[in-house]
């Protein structure tokens, strides 16, 4: 797989491997084939593995764990604090405070069996936290040694600036598909782009949805979160599947699959954008990375921006957005 750099100097595989839905929020996990999937995303020359303390909670990142073991060298291991949970699963809250960052660190070191964690996120701002005392916290682990590049997850833009000027950011992550283009719009993509931060892309594959394998709202399991997300609920499903239909169109005539041209449209927007996608199974990881080898010309991305433009998915990303773009 090709490769691509955050930030100043930290190389990482084109495309990562979103590993939450192999623990939580999409239905009931198989660790053997979570596993397996891993093993077989390294193989395939994906590196950059996404996990956080709250996918579980905490169990994802001892699943990341066990799966690395004795392969740590072949990983760029990214995980997240910030969205507090009870073992419970209990939400508490979002938490920035220093002393939370050093702990939440610590814990996940733990859990991860690792000595360093590479890529460090803030996974959502605090509001009552200073971002420059959690980033300051947050430099403080690079020098000790415990985390190698610093990231911010759905900052705004003027909240990327300041932590930026405490210590350099090296990634930013948010949520950017054909059907989520916010970035483009918000003054995300360009403040990164004039900073020199990469960008991490989340569902790329907008939750599954522009895959074409979601037809109806009971194709879900039952405990699965897309149930209560509005963009699949109602009038907004049917309007949303409208725009899989194009999707699906134009991967026809190009001859890959609907996720295919979908990421190939992320990988698209530049160099420094690396999208991760999430999957529990290795058939789908490896339709993912073989989107390594397709290529959209000008025309078709023309296209693809005519019949998907900015704006064109119906509905909110999450059912409460005030935690996103703080």
């Amino acid at each position: 797989m090709r490769t691509r750099t955050l930030g100043k100097d930290l190389t990482v595989s084109a495309q990562g491997l979103g590993c939450m839905g192999m623990s939580e929020f999409y239905g009931d996990g198989d660790e053997e084939e979570s596993i397996a999937t891993i093993h077989r995303a390294l193989e395939l020359g994906v590196t950059l593995l996404d996990t956080a303390d709250m996918y579980g909670p905490f169990t994802n990142e001892e699943l990341v764990g066990r799966a690395i073991a004795g392969r740590r060298h072949q990983v760029v291991l990214a995980t997240k604090f910030g969205n507090e949970r009870a073992p419970d699963g209990t939400r508490i809250g979002v938490n920035g405070r220093p002393e939370y960052v050093r702990s939440a660190c610590d814990a996940s070191l733990r859990r991860l069996g690792v000595e360093h964690i590479d890529l460090y996120y803030q996974h959502r701002v605090d509001p009552e936290t200073p971002i420059e005392d959690t980033v300051g916290a947050m430099a403080e682990l690079v020098t000790a040694g415990k985390v190698g590049h610093l990231g911010l997850s759905e900052a705004a833009p003027a909240t990327i600036r300041r932590a930026h000027a405490v210590h350099p950011i090296t990634a930013l992550q948010t949520e950017w598909s054909l059907w989520t283009r916010d970035p483009e719009t918000n003054g995300v993509l360009d403040t990164v782009r004039e900073l020199g931060i990469g960008f991490v892309a989340y569902s790329p594959l907008g939750r599954g949805f522009l895959s074409g394998a979601i037809s109806k709202v009971e194709d879900l399991a039952e405990n699965d979160f897309r149930r209560q997300n509005p963009r699949f609920q109602g009038e907004n499903f049917a309007k949303n599947l409208e725009l899989v239909d194009r999707v699906k169109e134009i991967a026809q005539a190009k001859g890959v699959s609907a996720s295919q041209l979908a990421l190939a449209w992320v990988l698209a927007q530049g160099d420094d954008v690396v999208p991760i996608p999430g999957t529990k199974r290795r058939s789908y990881l490896e339709e993912n990375v073989g989107t390594d080898d397709v290529r959209l010309t000008d025309d078709e991305l023309r296209r693809i921006d005519e019949v998907l433009p900015v704006g064109a998915a119906i509905g909110d990303r999450y059912g409460d957005m005030t935690p996103v773009h703080r």
